[in-house]
């Protein structure tokens, strides 16, 4: 009850076009489907797939630094990192240990085998998408471990994308889908009222002082 009040107070300090900005952002969210990105060299190629998961309403993306380890992009990322809950490891044993046990299946995409052509991908499955490094791409590790194998179908002499625009291509395709199934792919209720409290201090100037002579008030 506390926290609910906390958010009511807060929301009092928000616009109503940033509330309700926050409710139709929220509805569109979903947990269904993750990203991860391995050890990505250019910083901006992982700000940008971060920011290509605000844009799908994909909530979470893992970032698996295990050789390289970075900070993201605020300039590329455009804000995205107030929006996207961003899970990093330090290795991707520990972070497809992680997926597994909150059952999602692996998903490598790669250009190089011939499992599952991007239109045929079943989009009830919960799936994380992984990207790899740009000229290596995914680890052996991540291709032995992955459930299934996710390929774009291209046409020409060139055999990849960056990996930002591999994301947005296949998040556009599978959550345009998804919306069209009667799976139900959005965010808890105990999940969207995370997200506003979550918002709304990432939105209010000096809430922690706020938060506190909230607190004080209480006793």
């Amino acid at each position: 009850m506390t926290d609910l009040k906390l958010l009511e107070h807060l929301e009092t300090y928000l616009t109503e076009h940033r509330k309700n900005r926050f409710h139709d952002v929220l509805q569109e969210r979903t947990k269904h489907f993750t990203v991860a990105t391995e050890d990505v060299y250019q910083l901006h190629n992982t700000s940008a797939v971060m920011r290509t998961c605000d844009v799908f309403g994909i909530q979470e993306l893992n970032i698996v630094e295990e050789v390289n380890s970075k900070s993201i992009d605020r300039e590329i990322a455009m804000g995205a990192q107030k929006w996207v809950d961003l899970n990093r490891y330090g290795s991707v044993k520990h972070c497809i240990k992680d997926l597994k046990l909150n059952g999602y299946q692996i998903v490598a995409t790669t250009p190089h085998t011939d499992d599952c052509e991007l239109y045929d991908f079943d989009v009830t499955k919960k799936s994380c998408f992984f990207f790899g490094r740009e000229t290596e791409g995914l680890s052996k590790e991540v291709l032995d471990e992955a459930d299934c194998y996710l390929k774009i179908p291209m046409v020409g002499f060139t055999e990849s994308l960056n990996i930002s625009v591999s994301a947005a291509i296949i998040l556009q395709h599978v959550t345009s889908k998804l919306k069209k199934t009667a799976i139900n792919w959005q965010l808890t209720e105990q999940e969207i009222f995370e997200k506003r409290l979550d918002w709304c201090k990432k939105t209010i100037k000096s809430h922690d002082e706020i938060v506190e002579r909230f607190y004080e008030l209480k006793k």
